[in-house]
């Protein structure tokens, strides 16, 4: 599919003159495959392999002046695109088929805009390449909505990258009324007249944020779990990881249709955790846990809640929120409504929450917090981010095994967002060839010691991800 500058000035337009907006000179895109040093299992699937998807543009204000925008992201096929009869190599060769569509369209725009616009008119078009890819690769099922968002979230990061880098300011500062042609009440509804971006945005980086250490279905807590030692040097058991890290915040991966194995992976994962932590002299820790939204039933969720509070009381008290329970479309399945189970943990969103209209019906079915992603795109990412603040709901930013620039990325969105205590970060633990150089620039982000990231020269130009 090729759209030209041609085909786009024949669009409708709704963007009105911008002085600080910038045009698209050219966007490149380039992949790489990088294999996992272990094997991460999650929603019932083992991911071993990751495709990683570099964007680099150029922006040119109307003035003359160029900045250069960098931006990579995982193309999480087997998160973004979970279908069951779809082989991972088609599914991945659909995201690039994708990506590369999408590639076209945002290096052909040719307004003068801010990135959130570009974004905002760009979508639709975005959506309808899938449903052209869909139909020209045969596929089983429609690449969703979720996988078109991780597709095009490094393009969209990439010209955030730029617009900052072209106004020598950080990213996140210029989404004000001085940058942004429109009120929020533009991109989301009514409730947001009058206001921008940057009221629900900190002016600079927290210093740092903890670090929350992911646990799969299959990783081994204990010595006597490893049957094939790696031997590369890195921890291989989670024994093991929370001194070499120094972890206080765990994500533990559950099955969600087998409820005694459920409960017993977190009983046992924290009976592991009270011998480690307890040897480092640390009596505090979290915990969250993620179910992939395989439970059959909200009554799946209360019962695993009930059950891990009997056998493992302290356990429980340690869970932070509980994330994607049951199943991903919220509007085929309206009866799995989650007050009863957020009243004991608050309740996440995370697949289900690609855009406002999915927000707000979750807020209808009792969900009570929503996990921000930078895989989802910058520009969604924070209309999501103003969102949950205005409906006053739990926030937390969770990473898609994020390396490198992706990782850089993911942080800045934890630091700036109030509200968000923790942040996943499980491409060191997964495949830490994927960031290899970056722990140069950014040791306080990929040298973890005591558990937390820290944000050190995330207050740049940009998002701090140009190379």
């Amino acid at each position: 599919m090729k759209v030209g500058r041609r085909e786009f000035l024949a669009m409708p337009a709704f963007l009105a003159a911008s002085p600080t907006g910038a045009r698209v000179e050219f966007l490149r895109t380039a992949f790489q495959d990088y294999r996992y040093r272990a094997p991460y299992k999650f929603g019932g699937k083992e991911v071993d392999r990751v495709t990683l998807l570099s964007v680099w543009c150029r922006l040119r204000s109307r003035s003359g002046k160029r900045a250069d925008g960098f931006a990579a992201m995982p193309l999480g096929n087997v998160w973004s695109f979970a279908a069951q009869a779809i082989p991972y190599d088609t599914t991945l060769a659909a995201m690039k088929a994708l990506a590369l569509k999408i590639a076209r369209l945002a290096g052909d725009y040719p307004e003068y805009a801010h990135p959130l616009d570009i974004n905002q008119e760009l979508l639709p078009e975005y959506l309808k390449a899938a449903a052209e890819t869909s139909e020209e690769m045969r596929l089983h099922e429609p690449i969703p909505k979720l996988c078109t968002l991780v597709t095009a979230s490094p393009v969209d990061a990439a010209l955030h990258d730029a617009f900052g880098r072209l106004h020598r300011r950080n990213s996140f500062t210029v989404c004000g009324s001085d940058f942004v042609r429109y009120d929020l009440s533009h991109y989301l509804n009514g409730d947001f007249r009058g206001e921008y971006l940057d009221q629900y945005i900190q002016p600079r980086a927290t210093p740092r944020i903890r670090m929350y250490h992911s646990v799969g279905e299959s990783d081994a807590l204990t010595a006597a779990d490893v049957h094939q030692p790696i031997g590369d040097g890195l921890p291989e058991t989670l024994a093991d990881w929370i001194p070499y890290n120094g972890v206080t915040a765990i994500k533990i991966e559950l099955n969600g249709n087998d409820l005694a194995w459920d409960v017993e992976r977190v009983a046992a994962i924290d009976r592991v955790t009270v011998a480690a932590e307890g040897a480092r002299g640390v009596r505090e820790w979290i915990y969250s846990l993620d179910f992939n939204g395989r439970c059959p039933d909200v009554q799946y969720l209360l019962d695993f809640e009930h059950a891990l509070k009997g056998q493992a009381p302290a356990a429980f008290d340690r869970v932070q929120y509980i994330e994607q329970p049951t199943a991903r479309d919220l509007a085929s399945n309206r009866e799995n409504t989650m007050f009863e189970a957020a009243k004991l943990r608050p309740v996440v969103i995370d697949e289900s929450l690609t855009g406002l209209d999915a927000l707000l019906l979750a807020r209808e079915m009792g969900y009570t917090g929503a996990a921000l992603k930078a895989c989802k795109g910058q520009s969604e990412t924070l209309l999501m981010a103003a969102a949950t603040q205005k409906y006053k709901m739990f926030r937390c930013v969770q990473d898609l095994t994020c390396p490198g620039a992706a990782l850089v990325h993911s942080v800045g969105i934890a630091a700036r967002v109030p509200g968000v205590s923790a942040l996943e970060a499980n491409a060191r633990e997964y495949v830490p060839v994927a960031s290899r150089g970056w722990e140069k620039r950014f040791p306080g982000i990929f040298d973890v010691r005591d558990g937390f990231l820290y944000t050190a020269g995330l207050d740049g130009p940009g998002l701090c991800t140009s190379t």
